[in-house]
């Protein structure tokens, strides 16, 4: 784990010119020797991200865990996740950058940001050669379609594309999995909704009865809904949420507690310790000292 820093560096794509397609696709060897001091820090981004290693070595590090880099192993980053690479090594494989507006709202593209990219402690796994074939078409099928900037239908062929790229990356990982979370589920929709809006309010002090009327639901139905879906509780997830976003300020910055607090919804510091240590067990600054001891 990296030494912390005041802040994590946040980037974005295309954040000033919203006219512009906002997809990139790229080589990673180039990008990585290009970008690799900011990339070797951990920073998150205000996009989603996919990578795709050819080859073995090495590790990637997402959160607080550094996973092994295997052939043909994908990992999904999720928007606001932290992750950083390793300074000395060279890499072979793809990058692909888009932001949240790329996918439009359907039921498959809800479904694709919060279970593909919903992957705190899994954020990524091996595609077999059957797998590799059917993407790398795709990707190159992308590829010739960026060439053709004023062609009519340019931008949805695009987005087109990067949704099937990412059905077949989710075939792939459902073929690996017990999980059982479909997009044909309406109880595992309203699920998704919900994390969205969780993503997009956890850092607001909103509650549970805030979220199921965002929703046009009861706060019963909603617990019957995350409690069918995941075995847990709306107020559980949102301190879940909670409490990752507080670990990474504490474990990424040198953020004070109070500021950490402010920055999540409370009004209060010292009931953000109360709140962090229930969850825990930890307050916030052994929490920190523990997480200085393992970098």
């Amino acid at each position: 784990m990296k030494k912390n820093a005041p802040k994590i560096s946040e980037y974005h794509l295309h954040k000033l010119h919203p006219e512009k397609l906002q997809f990139q696709i790229h080589d990673l060897h180039s990008y990585f020797e290009k970008n690799k001091i900011h990339a070797s820090e951990p920073h998150s981004h205000s996009y989603y991200q996919i990578l795709w290693f050819f080859k073995e070595g090495g590790q990637h590090f997402v959160d607080f865990n550094g996973y092994p880099i295997k052939e043909n192993s994908v990992f999904f980053i999720a928007k606001n996740q932290i992750h950083y690479f390793e300074n000395e090594r060279s890499y072979e494989g793809i990058l692909i950058h888009f932001n949240e507006s790329f996918l439009m709202q359907s039921d498959v593209d809800i479904f694709l940001k919060y279970n593909v990219f919903n992957n705190q402690g899994k954020p990524c796994y091996c595609i077999n050669e059957s797998i590799k074939t059917t993407a790398n078409s795709y990707i190159q099928l992308i590829k010739k379609e960026l060439l053709q900037k004023m062609a009519f239908g340019h931008a949805q062929i695009v987005r087109y594309l990067l949704k099937s790229l990412l059905i077949v990356f989710e075939r792939a990982h459902q073929e690996h999995s017990t999980e059982t979370l479909t997009f044909t589920n309406h109880y595992a929709l309203q699920y998704l909704q919900f994390r969205e809006l969780l993503e997009q309010h956890f850092s607001k002090g909103c509650g549970v009865k805030e979220y199921a009327s965002a929703l046009n639901i009861s706060s019963k139905t909603l617990t019957t809904i995350t409690n069918t879906i995941v075995a847990k509780s709306p107020s559980v997830l949102i301190a879940e949420r909670i409490i990752l976003e507080a670990k990474r300020l504490l474990s990424f910055t040198t953020l004070h507690s109070n500021e950490i607090a402010y920055r999540l919804g409370f009004e209060d510091a010292s009931y953000f310790v109360k709140y962090f240590k229930r969850y825990t067990q930890k307050s916030p600054g052994a929490y920190r000292e523990m997480a200085s001891r393992s970098k």
